[in-house]
């Protein structure tokens, strides 16, 4: 390469010294190096070839034929060394690969240290302080903020960040950003304070034009942005805010040529798109609610989707310049009023919020104090005074009318209230009539029942020991090669006896399962362990389930897998006929009693429901990809007949709609339930 390039820079200068360019020039076309030469004096490199031509066409790019073999082993040696290279880079791709866990942690761990210094250095700057998640036995505010400082426009009084980090001997940049107030770049902002009290819904913000409404709102909802970054806040003392899962906002002109959307149009629309994204623990924030339309329309409106969101939101802060919508507080508590302070000596907002008070446009005022033609400004004021005085008078009009209404519609529901008590009083003595009638019928069929059930009881007690009693003599006379007729033969009578009488045994175990509540300490029968004895060890619950006690294990079992240990008369009958006779007798009777209980016989193959490490596969927590990578392996390593808990959680539902298709999907899984100890959990049976 240092031959090609000194050999090129000779050759360069000889062409240059010939006239043949403005200036030696050595570059790289088409990846070979060449040599730039006028096109009237191509002839200095006789055999060149021309790698390339400038734009104007006077400059041609040549290969000396001289240069063409070192530009060839340039070639192959560049094309060696990527790949040299490649192979390097594989290498150490397949090493990081070998890592790339413990790598991804520390990136991570890396990354949180990274924002945690990004939020202490910006702590600093502001001089924040950090805020705290509003309790209501606190002070009974929601919101409490004292002297809090919009973030936005306090960086404008503050110094600049340092662009490069400093090493420890240098002084920190930031050890007398507030120390000299006649140093800052420019004057601070003026604090406010925002406190709301529990149960307040909704905050209607009035007063003048550029009074600070607007950027009082921006300041809420960037301080509550900024709580939930973990961030400090530019205030006083202890702020507190509550924990807001959504901050929606509709603040400034959303008028739009391209979308056709007027003012009030994009209004609208924004508000819409707000409705259907809020939660009940949402903060909402909207700027001049209403405006851009008829005043009349605007404040039924406006009031409207107040009490809408009065229902369904954290907290909604409005800012308004509709005397109506401040009048709201008067009739229900839940909303609360503010004002922006206005100082009108000086004809300047104060940027000070009043809690409690209703704030005044001043619109007259401003414009006379900016120089406007007072004649026109005494005509609107005499305009002003009479639209309040008939603005009253429709008042007291509205008043009276509503009054009047009211009255009539309470004495039509008096009437209906005497009507109806009228009906309920009959029809409590109707109803009590009948009850006492239903008692006493209850009472009579009850007795007729039990007296039933027990002839029933008995007949096929009877029928059974006739059975048994006659399959005892034949077995002392018969053959051994007859012996499994006689059994088929016997167990074909059982079983029609108690076909026969199935009504009465499906009602009799109807009734006591909905009858049966298992006792502390009691020992029950448990399907889903199995069919094992467990013991009782709580109370059932309300949600229908108890914990049960299996050796060493715990579990939580719904009522319906627990079925009571009871004492059969029959068996007692068989186990006492079983003492008689010889011992082959003995085994035969055994073994009917095995052929009879194989009528029962249990469903479910897998074991007893147990949830261990090993056959549990968490995916909480992990993207749709990797889960479903997960979710694969593990039914892979499973063997035959077994069981998998897959834990997805209950939060957007995204894994568990992921789960189910792959677990419905899958040709291995055999039937899915939810795990009766984890609502976030399915179990799936492996064939």
């Amino acid at each position: 390469m240092e031959n090609l390039e000194s050999m090129l820079k000779e050759v360069s200068s000889r062409i240059f010294q010939a006239g043949g360019i403005d200036r030696a020039v050595v570059t790289k076309r088409r990846s070979r190096m060449c040599v730039g030469v006028r096109a009237s004096h191509r002839y200095l490199l006789p055999n060149g070839v021309i790698l390339n031509v400038s734009s104007t066409g006077s400059t041609y790019f040549m290969e000396p034929e001289a240069a063409v073999e070192l530009n060839n082993m340039e070639v192959e040696l560049s094309s060696s060394e990527r790949k040299e290279e490649q192979v390097v880079l594989s290498l150490l791709t397949s090493e990081i690969a070998l890592s790339k866990m413990k790598i991804k942690v520390l990136l991570d761990r890396i990354l949180e240290m990274d924002f945690a210094f990004a939020r202490a250095s910006h702590a600093h700057w502001m001089d924040g302080v950090c805020p705290a998640l509003s309790s209501k036995g606190y002070n009974n505010l929601a919101v409490d903020i004292e002297g809090i400082y919009h973030p936005l426009l306090l960086e404008r009084s503050l110094r600049r960040l340092p662009d490069l980090v400093r090493s420890k001997s240098q002084t920190s940049p930031y050890s007398d950003l507030r120390k000299d107030p006649l140093e800052l770049v420019h004057v601070f902002p003026a604090p406010i304070d925002i406190k709301i009290e529990y149960g307040k819904r909704v905050v209607v913000i009035s007063g003048p034009n550029t009074g600070g409404k607007t950027a009082t709102m921006k300041t809420l909802g960037l301080a509550s942005v900024m709580l939930k970054a973990g961030m400090f806040l530019a205030a006083q003392n202890k702020p507190r805010l509550p924990w807001f899962d959504l901050i929606l906002a509709d603040i400034g002109d959303t008028q739009s040529v391209e979308q056709s959307l007027s003012t009030f149009s994009g209004h609208i629309s924004r508000i819409c798109k707000i409705l259907e994204a809020a939660s009940e623990s949402s903060l909402i924030l909207i700027d001049e609610i209403g405006s851009g339309t008829d005043p009349s329309e605007g404040v039924a409106l406006a009031t409207s989707i107040l009490q809408y969101l009065k229902e369904r939101v954290n907290l909604a802060v409005v800012t308004t310049h509709y005397s109506d919508l401040t009048r709201l507080k008067e009739k229900d508590d839940q909303y609360c009023n503010a004002a922006m302070d206005f100082c009108l000596d000086t004809l300047h907002p104060a940027f000070r919020i009043l809690w409690g008070n209703i704030g005044e446009s001043n619109a007259l005022t401003i414009a006379k104090s900016i120089g406007f033609d007072e004649r026109i400004v005494s005509q609107a004021q005499s305009w002003v005074n009479k639209f309040k005085l008939d603005k009253k008078q429709e008042q007291k009009g509205f008043l009276f009318q509503s009054l009047v209404e009211e009255r009539d519609r309470l004495e039509t529901q008096a009437k209906k209230a005497a009507f109806l008590y009228s009906n309920a009083v009959h029809l409590f003595h109707e109803i009590r009539d009948e009850a006492q009638y239903l008692e006493e019928q209850e009472e009579a069929l009850k007795a007729k029942e039990t007296q039933k059930t027990k002839t029933e009881v008995r007949a096929v007690k009877m029928e059974i020991e006739a059975v048994l009693k006659d399959f005892e003599k034949q077995l002392k006379t018969i053959r051994i090669d007859q012996v499994n007729s006689l059994i088929k033969k016997s167990e074909s009578v059982i079983a029609s006896i108690v076909k026969a009488h199935q009504p009465f045994e499906e009602l009799a175990s109807k009734r006591g399962r909905e009858f049966y509540t298992p006792r502390l300490g009691e020992q029950v029968s448990v399907k889903s362990l199995g069919n094992k004895l467990a013991t009782v060890i709580e109370e059932p619950g309300d949600d229908e389930t108890v914990v049960v006690k299996y050796g060493k294990i715990r579990a939580r079992v719904d009522r319906s897998n627990i079925r009571a240990i009871v004492a059969n008369p029959a068996i007692g009958s068989v186990r006492s006929s079983r003492k008689q006779g010889q011992q082959g007798m003995k085994n035969n009777l055994k073994e009917l009693r095995s052929l009879i209980a194989a009528n029962y016989k249990d469903e479910d193959s897998y074991g007893p429901l147990l949830q261990t490490s090993r056959n549990t596969v968490d995916l909480r927590g992990m993207h749709v990809e990797e889960a479903s990578h997960q979710l694969s392996m593990a039914i892979d390593t499973r063997g035959p007949k077994s069981i998998l808990f897959v834990i997805h959680g209950m939060g957007t539902s995204v894994i568990k709609d992921l789960v189910l298709k792959l677990l419905r999907d899958h040709p291995r899984v055999a039937k899915l339930e939810q795990s009766p100890m984890n609502y976030g959990c399915t179990v799936a049976y492996l064939k």
